[in-house]
């Protein structure tokens, strides 16, 4: 399935209806980007109280305002100015990556990493990568399901084959010892 982009949805959604233009960037905020009116504001150079006011319907947006809206929801789809694939992983395993480059295809990509301690702290880096512009995100199988289901770019999962025997041998020697 094609995911159009979230702006373009909005740009769309504008064109329809100022219902469906509420209800679009209503959902891109409180769902997609996890952003508060304020963040918003701040980002646009839009009045808080103008904002409101359009996510209540008690106002429709000029063109002006609509520019600017979607400047910011540009700026917070697309934070980094290179492609990277997020690694969201715990810091033993960031340390233990060899390149910080991937040449795919001939293209360079950069792996930009997450260093994690928690199922959360996973998620919360996913949301984040995403928001900085990662194309991807890598990450533990343990996450992965919950990952794919929050953010809108290709989930891979590590599958480490080397690690998990050794970690079942040194397992099993700790306990014989």
């Amino acid at each position: 399935m094609v995911q159009v982009d979230p702006v373009d949805r909005l740009i769309r959604a504008a064109l329809i209806s100022d219902e469906e233009f509420v209800g679009t960037l209503n959902t891109l905020l409180k769902h997609d980007l996890r952003i508060s009116v304020r963040e918003l504001a701040d980002r646009s150079g839009i009045s808080q109280s103008s904002l409101y006011k359009l996510l209540h319907g008690r106002r429709s947006p000029n063109l002006s305002t609509l520019r600017e809206i979607i400047r910011a929801l540009r700026q917070f789809y697309h934070v980094g100015d290179e492609d990277f694939i997020g690694l969201i992983a715990a810091r033993p395993v960031l340390e233990n990556v060899e390149e910080r480059v991937a040449e795919i295809e001939g293209h360079r990509m950069r792996v930009r990493e997450y260093p994690v301690h928690t199922m959360e702290d996973a998620i919360v880096a996913a949301v984040r990568a995403e928001r900085e512009g990662a194309i991807a995100i890598v990450c533990a199988p343990i996450v992965s399901s919950i990952i794919e289901q929050l953010v809108h770019v290709p989930v891979t999962t590590i599958i480490p084959r080397e690690s998990v025997q050794r970690a079942i041998e040194l397992a099993a020697r700790k306990a014989w010892v």
